[in-house]
């Protein structure tokens, strides 16, 4: 009888490099991608004439838009190197593709705001709030394409799945945190969109782990085992106090929609920290060339 292989490298070094991404990451694809569909949800509530959601929906995405560059910034090191990206567009890149999505998605709703802000014809505010509409969606799952495009075993295996994981992630949290925002009597869309989002986000999730098989071990183990529980537990238990106490009960509302921000920013850091540990180890690499 032939011993079972047992995957090595050289060294004992990682056969992959570990991602050279720093703790800002994870936070900037949970704030772009919330950033993105509020932004999507502001662009739908106007044209469904809902004045309120859409002018909450639209500063909070704002905020978002301000906050990511912040966060990219940082992990890159300085200002110049975000700028540097912006000298050519590279359709074929999704680092390209995103960072030029986001800086016309933060000068669009930044000019939908001050459009509005100033008393410029309402024709102005709807169509620069479109063009951050229609971006929003591209900002909320360029990041997923981004972690499928890599070497790493864990996240290049379920690079079909994490758009959808993430696009349904994005949409609970935008409706989580408009449950956190807004009168409980303005929530109805808020609400729908943190079932929907949570329901999208855990199949799809479920569905990943399921089509990575063996190689889906990091989600059950160490620091991405405990995120997956936490992000687990928060987005389900948020989705059940919105779908019931949130209808009558603004604390309800509030606790439910922080509940599912904290899971989605969980679910990021998981997936982030689960690509860490699958290059750490050269068995998930061999375990995806067999």
């Amino acid at each position: 009888m032939v011993p079972a292989a047992n995957p090595r490298s050289y060294y004992g070094l990682p056969i992959v490099k570990r991602p050279a991404w720093t703790q800002e990451v994870p936070w900037y694809f949970f704030v772009g991608g919330t950033s993105g569909a509020l932004a999507a949800t502001s662009m739908v509530a106007r044209w469904s004439a809902n004045a309120g959601l859409e002018r909450r929906a639209r500063r909070l995405a704002l905020a978002g838009a301000l906050i990511s560059p912040a966060l990219l910034i940082s992990d890159l090191g300085r200002p110049s190197r975000f700028l540097n990206m912006l000298r050519v567009f590279r359709p074929t890149s999704p680092m390209s593709v995103g960072s030029w999505t986001l800086a016309g998605f933060g000068s669009a709703l930044g000019a939908a705001e001050t459009a509005e802000l100033v008393g410029l014809p309402a024709a102005m505010v709807g169509t620069a709030e479109v063009a951050a509409g229609v971006l929003g969606p591209i900002l909320s799952t360029y990041t997923a394409v981004l972690l499928g495009d890599t070497a790493n075993p864990i996240w290049r295996g379920a690079r079909h799945l994490l758009p959808f994981v993430f696009s349904g992630s994005s949409m609970a949290s935008a409706g989580g945190a408009l449950c956190v925002a807004g009168p409980v009597g303005d929530l109805r869309s808020a609400r729908l969109m943190v079932v929907a989002g949570t329901a999208v986000e855990q199949l799809s999730f479920f569905a990943m782990e399921r089509q990575l098989g063996a190689l889906a071990e990091p989600y059950a183990e160490g620091r991405a085992g405990t995120l997956n529980t936490i992000q687990r537990a928060s987005s389900l238990l948020g989705a059940a106090l919105i779908a019931t106490l949130g209808r009558r009960s603004r604390l309800g509302a509030a606790v439910g929609g922080a509940l599912t921000l904290v899971g989605s920013a969980a679910l990021r850091q998981c997936i982030y920290r689960a690509g860490f540990q699958s290059a750490e180890d050269p068995t998930y690499l061999v375990r995806s060339q067999s």
